[in-house]
Parts: structure tokens; sequence; C-alpha cells
């Protein structure tokens, strides 16, 4: 065996530590410039603005500026794509999405494994829908719908924003766990499909809150449950389906803060601690309940299992009911 000489050996030690040393000096001035928070959806919608929320709370906390980058296209999948395989030093940031990161991925072949592919930061927000009907439609409950659905198959329908879509899913979910035929009605928008169910070209809905208690309110539309594990701030009247003795229907339109893989535990760690004392702001938890959202955070760990439940649950709920994207 062939034995390095001792200037040799000092030689490789000293350049480890200088390497381990730059590395840790380059940690601890993060944020040094600019971060980048893609966001995978186009401006003006949900994702934007409360990535742009996200951006200018992280930019006073960081001292350092968060821009905000939509890259929208395929549904969320462009945007995710291209943060999967920017450089994992911190400075590229993705707002995640329910849809992008637990439900399209069982719709067929993505670029990006949502599990691999990043580095879980924090929860962010999350939201819910409610379970919505024209006022003069026949069942003014949860139970009647359901046994108006049993008696008359296919008779009844709903509509969302599209095959694949949260909306569209949640209404699946529903229609598994209570063993219900109801028709679904594929809109190009959510306020496409609020509005057949306004018009009564549809019967119900699962809406956002923030879109549909706006009409619940002004009598335009009947609230029959929300799918929250507890009721909501926004509609303290409106039942869970889980308290109406329907489990397992618990569904959020949830986003999360991710890295690409591979960037360095401290500083997901710090972006992490960054998080969680944003989120305890009354003002910017004021600022996402206007939005219909609800502020949260969690430890990176949190995150990953929570998704990887989420995932399992939307694959299996696209399997069983055959769901092919649009």
């Amino acid at each position: 065996m062939k034995y390095l000489s001792s200037p040799a050996l000092g030689t490789l030690l000293a350049l480890a530590l200088t390497a381990l040393t730059t590395f840790a000096f380059a940690e601890d001035a993060y944020p040094a410039h600019v971060i980048r928070l893609i966001v995978p959806y186009p401006p003006g919608g949900g994702n934007d603005t409360l990535g742009r929320l996200v951006a200018q709370r992280l930019s006073s906390s960081l001292g350092q500026q968060v821009i905000v980058d939509n890259r929208a296209g395929a549904g969320g999948n462009l945007g995710t794509e291209q943060a999967a395989r920017a450089k994992p030093d911190g400075y590229t940031l993705m707002l995640g999405f329910v849809a992008n990161m637990a439900m399209t991925p069982g719709l067929g072949k993505v670029n990006y494994d949502p599990i691999n592919s990043f580095a879980p930061i924090s929860m962010v927000a999350q939201g819910y829908q409610i379970l919505a009907v024209h006022p003069t439609f026949a069942a003014r409950s949860v139970a009647e719908l359901i046994a108006l659905a049993k008696a008359k198959p296919n008779a009844l329908n709903y509509g969302s924003g599209g095959s694949g879509t949260p909306l569209h899913l949640v209404g699946e979910l529903f229609k598994l766990r209570t063993g219900t035929d109801i028709q679904h009605v594929a809109y190009k928008g959510s306020p496409q499909a609020t509005t057949a169910v306004l018009a009564g070209e549809t019967q119900m809905v699962f809406g956002s809150v923030v879109a549909t208690l706006p009409f619940v309110t002004s009598g335009r539309l009947r609230a029959l449950a929300v799918t929250s594990p507890k009721r909501i701030d926004a509609a303290p009247n409106v039942p869970t389906l889980n308290e109406l003795g329907y489990p397992g229907i618990e569904a959020s339109s949830w986003y999360g803060l991710f890295a690409p893989a591979g960037t360095p535990p401290a500083i997901v760690q710090r972006i992490n601690g960054e998080m969680v004392k944003i989120a305890e702001d009354p003002e910017y938890r004021q600022q996402l309940n206007k939005q219909g959202q609800e502020a949260i955070s969690s430890t990176p760990q949190e995150l990953s299992r929570y998704m990887r439940t989420e995932l399992d649950t939307w694959t299996r709920v696209i399997k069983t009911a055959r769901i092919k994207p649009d």
C-alpha cells in the first residue's frame, strides 16, 4: 500500500480545511444576494398573491430581497421542474401547492419527484372547500344530498375547473367516501364552475372559501358543509363533513415552501425559522384570512411526512376514479 508523504498529507488537510471554512462562511453569510421564489402559476391568481406576500415578508425577515418568478405552464409542472433543477444553494425557493406536489404526479409522468427532488422547508398556508348548492336544490343537507344521489345514480352533477384539478379530486373523494355516483362536469376554470351552479346548470360545487362564501352570504348559494377538520372562523355556522358523520373527506388546499434537494441543512433551518416567526405575525395572519387561508408553519420533517400522506391519498383517488388529465 502506498502512503502519502507528510507534506502531501498536510497539503490535503489544508485544502479540506479551506473548503470547509469557505462552505461554513458561505452559510454564515447567507443570504448574500437576491433570492428567487418560483411560483409555478401565472400572475394574479391565489398562488401568485400568496407568493408575493411570502416574498415580501421574507425580504424583511432575511434582510435580502426575495423576488417572485412566475413560471407558469403545464398546470404548474414547468415551474416545478425548473425549481427541481435549480442550484441547491438557497437562492432558489419554490412555493409548492397541493396540486403540483401531491396531485399532478399521480395523473401521469412529470419530470420531477415531489419527494426526492426537493428539500421541504415549512408549511405556509392552507385553505378549504365549501360544498355549496343552488338555493332551489331539493337537498338541504349533506344527508339529503347523499340520499338523493343514491336514489338517482348519475342524475346529479358537480362542476370543477377541469379534470385532475383540486376541486375535481375533492369531488371524487366525496363520491368514494359516500358511495355515490355523481357526474363530473369540467369547466375552463373554477370561476366558471361556480357560475354554472349559480345559473342552475349544475347542482353542486366544491368551491374555495374565498370564492364561494360571498355567494353564500348573499343567499345565491347554500353551503352544506366545509372540508376542514374543524369549523372555520369565516363560516362558523357551516358544519364539517366529519361532524356530520362523513369522515375521511378532509381536504386542504395547502401550500409549502421548498428548496431544491441538496440545499444545505443550515440554510433550510434558517429559512424555516424565519417562516415560523412570520406565521405568528398577527398582521400576516389577517392578510391570509382575507384570502380564505390560514397561516401555518411546520418543521421540514413535518412537511415531508404530510406531503407523503397527501401524495398517497390523492394518487389512490386518481387511480380508483380512473382520472385522466385534460
